[in-house]
Order: C-alpha cells, then sequence, then structure tokens
C-alpha cells in the first residue's frame, strides 16, 4: 500500500452540491441471496429518484464484475475485496451528491460493517437493506438457472448452496419476499428520507 499519498479536497462544500443535485448524497446498500430481488428493486427505486429529480445511479454486483472488478473470483477474500472496491466507488458518488444504489449480495458481515463504516467517517448516509428471501424461495424463482447450476454441481461456492450467507443482524430495513417492486421502492425511499437528516454535514 502507497504511503506517500494525500487526499486533496476539492472546491466545492457539501452543502452547493446539494444544491445542485437535488438532495444531499447517500448508499443505499442492497443485500441478499442471489434471486432476492436486490437488482429488480435497485433498478427501480433508481428510476425514481431520478424521475423524482435526484441524481442516482445503481451499482449491480455483476455489471462490476464485467469491468472494475473482472479480475476477482469468488472465494472469501476476493469477495471480501469486492465489496469494499463497491463500498469505495459508492461513497464518492455519494460524496459527488448522488444516491448510490448498490445491488451486491455481500454475503459477509465484516463487508457490509466496513462499508457502513467508511460512509459513517465521511459524514454520508448509509442505508443497509435486506431482501429477506430465503435459499429455498430464491431457487424457486432462480430467474439466471444458477441454483439448478449449483444444485447439479456446475457452480462451486455459491452463496446459500455451499458459501455461506450471515444474515444481517440488524439492517436498516427488511424487505419481506412478498414485497412488490412498488411497495419496496416506497420502503426504501421512505428509510433514505430518514437517514437523510444528518447526512449533509461536513465530516470532521
Amino acid at each position: 500500500m502507497a504511503t506517500n499519498i494525500t487526499w486533496h479536497p476539492g472546491g466545492l462544500a457539501r452543502d452547493e452540491r446539494v444544491r445542485i443535485t437535488g438532495g444531499p448524497g447517500a448508499t443505499l446498500w442492497l443485500t441478499g441471496l442471489s434471486g432476492s430481488g436486490k437488482s429488480t428493486l435497485a433498478t427501480a427505486v433508481e428510476k425514481q429518484l431520478v424521475h423524482d429529480g435526484r441524481a442516482a445511479y445503481r451499482l449491480d454486483g455483476d455489471n462490476l464484475r464485467t469491468g472494475l472488478n473482472g479480475d476477482l473470483g469468488f472465494s472469501r477474500e476476493e469477495r471480501i475485496e469486492n465489496c469494499r472496491r463497491v463500498a469505495e466507488v459508492a461513497r464518492l458518488f455519494a460524496d459527488a451528491g448522488l444516491v448510490a444504489v448498490v445491488a451486491v449480495i455481500s454475503p459477509y458481515a465484516v463487508s457490509r460493517l466496513g462499508a457502513r463504516r467508511m460512509h459513517d467517517e465521511a459524514g454520508l448516509a448509509f442505508v443497509e437493506v435486506y431482501m429477506a428471501a430465503t435459499a429455498e424461495t430464491c431457487a424457486e424463482r432462480d430467474p439466471k438457472g444458477l441454483y439448478a447450476q449449483a444444485t447439479a454441481g456446475g457452480i462451486a461456492s455459491f452463496t446459500g448452496i455451499d458459501d455461506p450467507y450471515e444474515v444481517p443482524e440488524a439492517p436498516d430495513l427488511v424487505v419481506g419476499a412478498e414485497t412488490s417492486v412498488a411497495q419496496g421502492v416506497e420502503l426504501v425511499l421512505e428509510a433514505l428520507r430518514r437517514a437523510s437528516g444528518g447526512s449533509s454535514r461536513q465530516p470532521e
């Protein structure tokens, strides 16, 4: 790790960005098993935010693995690094005044805690949304056919089959498996409104 580097602050105050972007930056972190509805809900939330005049961008786990995280596999260490990179990007987006809508499995509590701490230290709102669908429910849905492949031995270290998922102990919001997309959007946006009260303060 390089040590001869110095963070160079910009010339815009966070309050100034808020006036331009339509609201304070924040990160919505959707976690849950594959097939739990993360990407579907994140897509709908992003669309609603933009239509409401809020600058927002969706960071989808699969999309990021085609580029930024394309060099990472699925070992525990690589999954943790995957989440660390996503959290760093989300924090930068939030600092720029956008709402980063993250949809990643993020199976380990240490990764989600690290992402929250990163935002807390920067004075940015962070909302952890747990998509509470069981492995059985997700396997029944199986929109990408991944559970069938994993069960047949075609995919190793598949979360929920032969790799663990650590259920969040105290998420900011739990979205049940039977929740409609429209209901989920309203729940997430309400959680964002609650969390954004103090997020425009400058970090110390």
